[in-house]
C-alpha cells in the first residue's frame, strides 16, 4: 500500500474506535475523568487560532479563558485537516471525542482527526 494511504488507513483505525466506544460527559464535568477516553460536549465559549509563533488553536467551553471549564487542543502539525475551527465552532454546542489529558490544571483533548468533533446543526 502506498505510504500516504497506509497513514490515511492507520489514522482511521486508531481514530475510529474510539469514536464508537467512548462515553459522552458534558464539558463541565471532563475534570472529573482524567486518563478516560469520552465524547466531551458543550458551548464554545471562545476560540483562537495562534497565528504568530506555536500556531496552535483553543477552542474553550462554557466560559471565555481563563475561566473555561475544558479545551479541545489543536495543533499546529494537524491545523490543516480542520480547516478554521476558531470560526467555524466559535459559539456553538460541539461534541470531542479523545482522551482526556490534564494541562495547567484544565482537561483537554488533543484532536488530530476531524473525524473528533460532531457539531449540533446551525
Amino acid at each position: 500500500m502506498p505510504p500516504m494511504k497506509t497513514c490515511v488507513a492507520l489514522a482511521i483505525l486508531t481514530v475510529a474506535p474510539l469514536i464508537a466506544t467512548a462515553e459522552t460527559i458534558p464539558s463541565a464535568q471532563a475534570k472529573d475523568h482524567i486518563g478516560e477516553t469520552a465524547t466531551v460536549c458543550g458551548r464554545v465559549a471562545d476560540a483562537r487560532y495562534q497565528e504568530t509563533g506555536s500556531q496552535v488553536t483553543f477552542l474553550n467551553f462554557d466560559k471565555p479563558y481563563p475561566d473555561h471549564t475544558f479545551t479541545a487542543f489543536l495543533p499546529a502539525e494537524n491545523r490543516s485537516k480542520f480547516g478554521t475551527p476558531e470560526k467555524d465552532y466559535k459559539g456553538r454546542t460541539i461534541c470531542v471525542t479523545g482522551k482526556i489529558q490534564e494541562y495547567r490544571g484544565k482537561p483537554e483533548i488533543i484532536l488530530t482527526d476531524p473525524q473528533q468533533i460532531k457539531a449540533e446543526a446551525k
